[in-house]
């Protein structure tokens, strides 16, 4: 459970890799010129070119992610009782890592037990 996130937090962190990723080959073949002096140049120019190309993929992964974020259903996680967003029918929560889904199918509880688990929880509240 370590490694296991939110499926918007996936494509950030992919974003995020080739940002990082980009910007180390731009720095490393820009060293080229100062390792190799005049000949340098070469692997400069190979280097801010896939450095280019890699960051321009980060920009494309970071704009999915906006977009299917702004589509993605909000919900409140049973566990840790804060606001996130499912992609799909199944997703983690982007806070404590539970597995949420909206298919009735695929989860342990109906809705309705949900419903009636949380009204009790209620009046159990309010009569205390």
């Amino acid at each position: 459970m370590l490694f296991k996130s939110s499926k918007i937090n996936e494509f950030r962190l992919w974003g995020l890799l080739l940002t990082m990723l980009g910007m180390g080959l731009m720095v490393l073949g820009t060293a080229g010129i100062v390792f190799w002096g005049h000949s340098g140049r070469i692997v400069a120019a190979i280097g801010l070119v896939v450095g280019l190309i890699s960051m321009m993929g980060s920009l494309g992964i970071y704009f999915w992610a906006g977009m299917l974020s702004t589509t993605a259903v909000q919900l409140e996680c049973p566990e840790c009782h804060k606001l996130t967003k499912m992609l799909g029918k199944t997703d983690r929560c982007m806070f404590c890592k539970t597995i949420l889904t909206l298919d009735p199918a695929k989860a342990n509880i109906t809705a309705d037990e949900l419903e009636l688990r949380q009204s009790k929880s209620a009046q159990d509240v309010t009569t205390n």
